[in-house]
């Protein structure tokens, strides 16, 4: 695949459009195109062929399901990951000047600062209201996010994540989310499936407390 001419194509602005969003019913984009929702429909299930999106119910009110489409990890790998190898870079120097607590230091900060941002944006009282906001916050900031239904709490999926290869070498970039979940949701989570380990997905299964903040 051309990267150059496919993002000209009605499939590569699909694409564009659902890692600008996160993600986005056929309906949606249509608009967005002015075309058919059935047009869309037809390119949406060469993507997803193609393994570039995947197709997930959300519920938008009392009605019926809509499915919405957003981006898969090998679709995020067409985007230029200069700032991932350079992340890597500037740990790597850390790491060889002030050895591992350094490296553990700048992470402390990130998350303070992660951790600040977060209690902004989630508000909500109620357990599933903290982690959809926090899925929200998420798909803001580039992360391809939604959240599910598990036995006793909510699992939440991250489809890409900018900064994979960094975390394959350097572990701690990890650290920033969990911070953010102890802080804005309280209870427990587990992370299950990690894309810097192979995973297709990075997946973490949440257990909030009532009236965490």
């Amino acid at each position: 695949m051309h990267v150059d001419r496919f993002f000209q194509s009605t499939r590569g602005k699909i694409v564009s459009e659902l890692r600008r969003r996160g993600s986005a019913s056929a309906t949606d984009l249509a608009r967005s195109f002015g075309l058919s929702p059935n047009a869309v429909r037809q390119q949406l299930m060469v993507l997803e062929r193609d393994g570039l999106v995947a197709e997930t119910p959300v519920r938008r009110g009392p009605t019926k399901p809509t499915y919405e489409f957003s981006l898969t990890a090998d679709a995020e790998k067409l985007f230029p990951q200069a700032y991932d190898k350079m992340l890597t870079a500037v740990l790597r120097e850390v790491r060889t000047q002030f050895g591992s607590a350094g490296v553990e230091s700048v992470f402390d900060g990130l998350s303070r600062r992660a951790v600040e941002r977060a209690r902004l944006a989630v508000t909500a009282t109620q357990p599933e209201q903290k982690v959809a906001q926090l899925t929200d916050m998420l798909r803001k900031s580039g992360v391809v996010a939604e959240y599910s239904l598990i036995d006793g709490g909510y699992a939440l999926h991250e489809h890409n994540c900018p900064y994979s290869s960094a975390a394959k070498e350097h572990p701690e970039v990890c650290q920033v989310i969990h911070h953010v979940f102890d802080e804005t949701l309280g209870g427990t989570h587990a992370q299950t499936e990690s894309l810097a380990n192979g995973g297709k997905e990075c997946r973490f299964e949440l257990h909030p407390a009532e009236n965490a903040r």
